[in-house]
Formats: C-alpha cells, sequence, structure tokens
C-alpha cells in the first residue's frame, strides 16, 4: 500500500508564494505607472492627455508582441534551468533575446512607415497629432528597451529569481516619475518639454532599468558568455525550436488582446450609464485579476522546472494539488474584494449618477464567482505550457473567444440590448465553457510525462 508518507517531499505552497509575490507587485507597478504618467500629463490639458493616449495606444501593440513573446521565454528558461543544462540556458537566453529584439525592431519599423499616418487619421485635430508624433519619437527608446528589459526579466522569473525584476522596477519607477516631472513643467532650469517630458522620463526610465538587469545577469550568471555550444546542435536550429515553442503562447494573448479590444469598442453601445459601470470595474478585474495570474504563473515556472529535473509524478501531483489550493485562496480574496468595491460605489463613486451605481453594485454575484474558475484555468493552462502542450492551450483560448465571446457580446449589446449585468455575466460564461476543455485535458495526465529536453 502507498502512503503519503512515501512521496518525496515537493515544492510547497511557499514556494509558489516566494515566486508569485514579486511578480504581482511588478505587474501592479507596471499598471500604475501607467496610471501615474497619466495624472502628471492631465495638467497639461485634454490636448496633451490625448496626444500621449493616442501614441500609448499604437506603441502598446508592439510592446504587446515583446511581452507575449517574454510570457514565452519565461516558461522555457523554467524548462531549461529544470534540466540544470547551462547549454540550454544559454540558448533559451539567446533565442528569447533574438527574438525580442526582432519583434521590437519590426515594430519600430511599422510604426516609421504606417505611424504617422495612423495618428493623422484618428487624432481628432491636428494640434494632437503633433504631440502624438513627437511623443512616440522618443517613445520609440522605450520600446527597444523594453525588448532587453523584459527578455532578462522572464529569464530571472524562468531562474526562481523574481526578485531581481521587481527591484527592477523598484529603481526605474521614482526615476520615471521624478525626471518626468522636472522635464514635463521644466523645474531645475531645464526647459519645460510638455508631453515629451513624459517620453523622455520614461527612456530614461528604462535605460536604469535595463542597466540593473544587465548588471545582475552579468554578476550572477554572467558565465554563460563562455559556454560553448547550442541546445540543437547550432543556433539557428536553437532559435526555430524557441519559435516553435513560442508561438502558439504569444498567438494566445495577441488574440486575448484584440478579442478585448473589440469587445471594449462593442460596449460603448451601452448606455451611458451601462458603459460608465463597465468602464469603472474592468481596470477592478483586470487589476486584482494579476493576484490569480501571477500564482498560476509561478506555479507553471516551478512545474517546467519539475520537469525539467524529471521528478516523478507523485511529486508533481502533491505539487499542484498544494498550487491549486493556494489558487482558490487567492480566488476567494479577490472575489471579496471586488464584491468591497462594488459594496461601497456610493461612498468611493459618490459624484457618479446613482443609476451607474446601483449597476456596480448589482455586479457582485458575477465578480464573487468570477475569480474561481478564472484562476482555476489559469493553473491548469500554465502547467500544460509548463509542459510544452501550448497547441492545446491556444486552440482552448482563441475559439472561446471569437466563437462565444466576441459573438455574444455582439448579439447581447447590439441586437438583444441586454443590461450590462448580462453583458458582464458573459466573462463568467466563457471561463465555463473553457473549464471541462483545461480540465479534461489536465486529468488526463499527459503532462506529467512530456519530454521538455528537446
Amino acid at each position: 500500500m502507498s502512503h503519503n508518507s512515501d512521496v518525496p517531499s515537493g515544492p510547497t505552497v511557499w514556494d509558489v508564494f516566494g515566486l508569485a509575490w514579486p511578480m504581482t507587485l511588478k505587474a501592479i507597478m507596471l499598471h500604475g505607472t501607467v496610471v501615474i504618467d497619466a495624472y502628471l500629463v492631465s495638467a497639461l490639458g485634454e490636448t496633451s492627455l490625448a496626444a500621449m493616449g493616442l501614441a500609448a495606444a499604437i506603441a502598446g501593440f508592439v510592446l504587446g508582441a515583446i511581452l507575449a513573446f517574454s510570457n514565452a521565454m519565461q516558461i522555457r528558461t523554467a524548462q531549461a534551468f529544470g534540466t540544470g543544462d547551462a547549454v540550454f540556458l544559454k540558448s533559451a537566453l539567446a533565442a528569447g533575446m533574438t527574438v525580442n529584439l526582432a519583434v521590437g525592431a519590426v515594430g519600430l519599423a511599422l510604426i516609421l512607415v504606417l505611424g504617422r499616418p495612423v495618428i493623422d487619421a484618428m487624432a481628432p485635430n491636428a494640434d494632437v497629432a503633433s504631440l502624438s508624433v513627437d511623443y512616440l519619437a522618443i517613445f520609440s527608446l522605450v520600446i527597444l528597451g523594453e525588448a532587453v528589459g523584459q527578455c532578462l526579466s522572464s529569464y530571472f522569473n524562468g531562474c526562481g529569481r523574481t526578485k531581481l525584476p521587481l527591484y527592477s522596477f523598484c529603481l526605474s519607477v521614482p526615476v520615471n516619475v521624478a525626471t518626468s516631472i522636472v522635464l514635463i513643467y521644466g523645474y531645475f532650469g531645464f526647459p519645460a518639454f510638455g508631453v515629451k517630458g513624459a517620453a523622455m522620463g520614461s527612456a530614461i526610465a528604462i535605460c536604469v532599468q535595463v542597466g540593473f538587469l544587465v548588471y545582475s545577469w552579468v554578476r550572477v550568471d554572467g558565465h554563460l558568455r563562455r559556454v560553448v555550444g547550442w541546445r540543437q546542435s547550432s543556433f539557428g536550429r536553437s532559435l526555430r525550436r524557441h519559435l516553435a515553442f513560442s508561438l502558439p503562447i504569444a498567438a494566445t494573448f495577441f488574440s486575448a488582446t484584440f478579442a478585448t479590444q473589440i469587445c471594449t469598442l462593442i460596449y460603448a453601445r451601452l448606455s451611458l450609464n451601462e458603459f460608465a459601470a463597465m468602464t469603472i470595474i474592468a481596470p477592478w478585474i483586470m487589476v486584482t485579476g494579476t493576484i490569480g495570474m501571477q500564482w498560476a504563473q509561478a506555479t507553471g515556472i516551478i512545474v517546467a522546472q519539475l520537469l525539467g529535473k524529471k521528478h516523478p509524478e507523485a511529486v508533481l501531483d502533491q505539487f499542484l494539488g498544494r498550487a491549486w489550493r493556494g489558487a482558490f485562496v487567492a480566488a476567494a480574496a479577490v472575489a471579496i474584494f471586488l464584491a468591497a468595491v462594488c459594496l461601497s460605489a456610493n461612498l468611493l463613486y459618490a459624484d457618479l449618477n446613482v443609476e451607474t451605481r446601483s449597476m456596480l453594485i448589482g455586479f457582485v454575484p458575477i465578480l464573487l464567482l468570477l475569480p474561481f474558475p478564472k484562476g482555476s484555468n489559469a493553473i491548469c493552462g500554465n502547467t500544460l505550457r509548463a509542459s510544452g502542450d501550448t497547441l492545446h492551450v491556444m486552440y482552448i483560448f482563441i475559439w472561446s473567444q471569437w466563437l462565444f465571446r466576441v459573438p455574444a457580446t455582439v448579439l447581447a449589446v447590439v441586437y438583444l440590448d441586454l443590461s450590462a449585468f448580462w453583458v458582464l455575466s458573459i466573462t463568467l460564461i466563457e471561463e465555463l465553457i473553457k473549464f471541462p476543455a483545461f480540465h479534461r485535458r489536465l486529468f488526463r495526465g499527459d503532462w506529467k510525462r512530456a519530454d521538455i529536453a528537446v
């Protein structure tokens, strides 16, 4: 008879927490930086704010692509780190950096060719267009910096050193805020650059962040520069293998981004009060959602490392059970927090219309349920990705988004004229639709026997 004591001790919930909390804080700080930049520029008036928003929206597509491939790099690095093979680790880093720089370069080329025409077509007036072009020209340096910085951050996360990327943000965020204030308004003898000053502050901050990450890598893993050889006999083959692993993960993120943007545009067809309520609750769902998502990503990192080390299936089962229980605790905390935000609508949003506040309070039943299937699906998705089963995860996300969420949103808003409550419930229904597909695949158990040493 088998006893639990016979199972070798594996990672614990605290190991997941040790990886997840720095990643969560970093994600929250990243969202907070965007809010701070908008706040600083808002004092310049609507024209400057609109210019920054337009330029940031265009740059956001490139940054989103870099982030998508960096997420794949994080899992690949965890697999390499688990094997203990220095050649594999060097190959993962070199391939990931090449992909990120290529994505950044292609993105900048597209901005150079199409940026001005797109801005001219979308800007409400010539002043906004001119300021937006100036901002985007300087912000291009941020794109290049993020290509390097996100790759190194993902590398450190995959190796389990999640505090280093957090430290880089702790350095860069104050620099961004301080330099932006000085350069926007012209303090200490500097010219007042206006909205361009915000882009300059971001560029200076990313230089500080990348400098810290490069220094940390040289100090911790600089010996990889002297490692001879590549994982797949040549760098070209290693790069192709990395792309084959990364593309499904990147496609999943691209699909999610575009589906969300389209649904947001459709929400604009709601009544003013309903659209306002959806606009208010969406950022809260996004920010609090980083808690469950980073927990799931930390779980995926550890699973990839365990698979790389070829731990027994019993250890994998034991660890995943622990991580899952932790995910439900995180989901409960998120659900309670979101419900508290909605129930406090009369206090937090006292200046809004009574009908809008009533709608926010009405969202409570959905928000109490949403974090649980969402968190469980995220655990499944990141575990399957860690085993290399990236295509199946991509298929689940894409068909649930494009065959259900987007058409259902169009039907609910445009044709059936349903209330905001039912429109928001589509998000919950989508998670419930994905639930059996994810869990059936995971419980089949093939991921525990995956050979990631390829």
